[in-house]
């Protein structure tokens, strides 16, 4: 991964988790009121959040796996095997990402 690209990631995804981490505080930790299942079922239920839920996790894994790369490639014997880094880093990134998408999909309280 070019260095420029992954500094730049990592600074639009910090931005965005500011932005994701504070609704999420808003809403799930400090709503007016006692905060049980049925409100969470309603949320779920709610198209919306289901996205607000999906970018939110798209900009979670973008911000920890960029991070983990770069800590890792800072680590000199681990240089060599960069492109290999970088390769699991896309390929975790892609299945976690499906995998979270797919669970906060398949959510239908009906």
């Amino acid at each position: 991964m070019n260095a420029t690209r992954v500094f730049l990631m990592q600074r639009i995804s910090a931005i965005a988790l500011l932005f994701f981490m504070t609704i999420h505080m808003v809403v799930v930790h400090y709503p007016p009121g006692h905060i049980d299942f049925s409100r969470i079922i309603e949320r779920m239920a709610d198209p919306l959040w289901k996205g607000i839920d999906i970018a939110f996790l798209f900009f979670v894994l973008m911000h920890a796996l960029t991070g983990a790369y770069v800590v890792l490639t800072d680590w000199h014997k681990i240089n060599n095997w960069r492109r290999a880094l970088a390769i699991a880093t896309v390929v975790i990134f892609a299945f976690a990402f499906v995998y979270g998408t797919a669970t906060i999909l398949a959510f239908n309280p009906v």
